[in-house]
């Protein structure tokens, strides 16, 4: 096993499911194994702040991003950190915290890929982009539910970010190994939980699982609920492999089993089966649901960092 913590980055913009993903991740690994940091902890400025000097939390400028750097780089040789901590309910500024690293690290927030330096760090580098319509449902519920917001000033803040999350959050999925898209199907247009689709775009930056297993012939004239094709993304090529949130648990087992192939002695963590907590979110009203979609792309992450580990 690396001596060295193993380094996750997710990526994606405010509200695209980085946290979401982030805990099914940690229960596969173990979270007794897992340091979270969220880099929003490094904004420069507190809300208040922010709107004073017209900047949004977006913009590499109201970050620091010469520290995070810094900070990812002690995290990688097993070092410790003083991080700082932002309140995401207050909008201010909390004592900073003293985190030791764990076997390994999960960064998740806005800017994560922002510098080569940064980049260096990480043994696998993931981006979220859901369809913007999906993203704003997501955006409103949470801040609407856990941030003290009105649904108006939510949109109106979508709106005064779009300029920066074209400039600076959206460039960074070239960066990612792994791009995740959760969609809503076709006839489920409003769609927002646990039947959403999902598609990962695969790039060749690092070894994924042999998916070739799953291109069998479909048997009816039907779209099969779990699909690989080659695509390109961002002008490069890739493979592209997609899950319907219909699909079925028989279906959904086959991927797991090549996915864990690899790992069979943690055939037990390593499964839907044997990891109740994989691919569980939250509806609408509060219930809670579980997503194939979810749970395989968790599975997947969790595979590579589990693989880096053994290097």
């Amino acid at each position: 096993m690396s001596d060295r913590p193993i380094i996750l980055g997710i990526v994606g913009d405010s509200a695209a499911g980085k946290t979401t993903l982030t805990k099914g991740i940690a229960q596969v690994l173990g979270e007794e194994n897992v340091t979270v940091i969220c880099t929003d902890d490094y904004h420069r400025y507190d809300r208040t702040q922010r709107a004073e000097l017209g900047i949004t939390a977006l913009h590499p400028d109201c970050n620091y991003l010469d520290i995070m750097q810094q900070h990812l780089s002690l995290l990688r040789v097993g070092q410790p950190i003083l991080k700082p901590v932002y309140s995401h309910k207050t909008g201010t500024f909390e004592p900073p915290q003293y985190i030791k690293p764990n076997k390994f690290v999960i960064l998740e927030g806005l800017l994560g890929y922002a510098t080569s330096g940064a980049r260096d760090c990480y043994d696998l580098k993931v981006y979220l982009a859901p369809p913007e319509s999906l993203r704003t449902k997501w955006k409103v519920k949470r801040d609407t539910l856990k941030r003290g917001y009105t649904e108006s000033q939510v949109v109106a803040e979508l709106q005064k970010r779009e300029p920066d999350s074209e400039a600076f959050i959206r460039p960074q999925r070239q960066w990612a190994d792994v791009v995740v898209s959760f969609y809503p199907p076709g006839d489920l247009a409003n769609e927002s939980n646990g039947h959403l689709n999902v598609r990962l775009v695969l790039r060749p930056t690092v070894p994924h699982p042999d998916f070739t297993q799953i291109l069998s012939p479909s048997s009816t004239n039907s779209t099969p609920a779990i699909r690989l094709e080659l695509d390109r993304d961002m002008n490069k090529p890739v493979d592209a492999l997609e899950v319907d949130g219909h699909a079925t648990k028989e279906q959904v087992r086959e991927l797991e089993k090549i996915i864990c192939s690899d790992l069979p002695y943690l055939s037990t963590i390593c499964s839907l089966e044997g990891n109740l907590e994989l691919g569980k979110l939250t509806g609408t009203t509060g219930e809670t649901l579980q997503s194939y979609p979810l749970a395989l792309t968790q599975l997947l992450v969790s595979y590579h960092m589990l693989k880096a580990a053994q290097v």
